[in-house]
């Protein structure tokens, strides 16, 4: 069973039809919508400030969320997919995001809508990243536009299989 605890009188708040890996670990001021999943050795840290996350969204393997007291959230709007090892610190990832494998979002950057974070990648505290592109590097650097049906249709087609997937841990 995942680890949810109260920190500074808040306690998480979980969607119906949310998967929790047995040791994911929620913490504080962390408000989860339907539909998501949140995967082996994930930690929301809310604990300093708020995490919010919309629904359909997948967190996976040993992605860390976590703010700076007073001065930044998380935020993750419908339909993102957030990659293995990443770390998102303080930062706002709009709908149907994609962000690769080990990348790390600083504080006060906002991914735009569509956009897709390359593996690997560091965002710069404040950056803003153009809806429907892809960015890639250390620190992110914009490389191309995608076309929006596409880059909608990759990013759902990979929420969308980790839905499926959450559902087998719950048989």
């Amino acid at each position: 069973m995942a680890l949810i605890k109260s920190v500074r009188n808040f306690t998480p708040t979980i969607g119906k039809d949310t998967y929790l890996a047995d040791n994911a670990t929620i913490i504080g001021d962390v408000v989860i919508g339907d539909g998501c999943s949140i995967w082996f050795c994930t930690v929301l840290r809310g604990d300093v400030n708020s995490i919010r996350i919309g629904n359909g969204v997948n967190i996976q393997d040993g992605s860390v969320l976590h703010t700076l007291y007073q001065k930044s959230v998380v935020e993750i709007e419908d339909d993102v997919s957030v990659g293995h090892n990443v770390t998102i610190h303080g930062a706002k990832i709009c709908k149907g995001a994609l962000i690769g494998m080990g990348a790390v979002v600083l504080d006060h950057a906002v991914i735009g809508e569509g956009a897709i974070i390359a593996a690997g990648s560091v965002v710069l505290s404040g950056a803003q990243i153009e809806p429907g592109s892809i960015y890639a590097g250390v620190p992110a650097k914009f490389v191309k536009k995608v076309d929006p049906e596409q880059s909608k249709e990759i990013n759902q087609k990979i929420a969308n299989n980790y839905h499926f997937y959450a559902s087998w841990y719950k048989q």
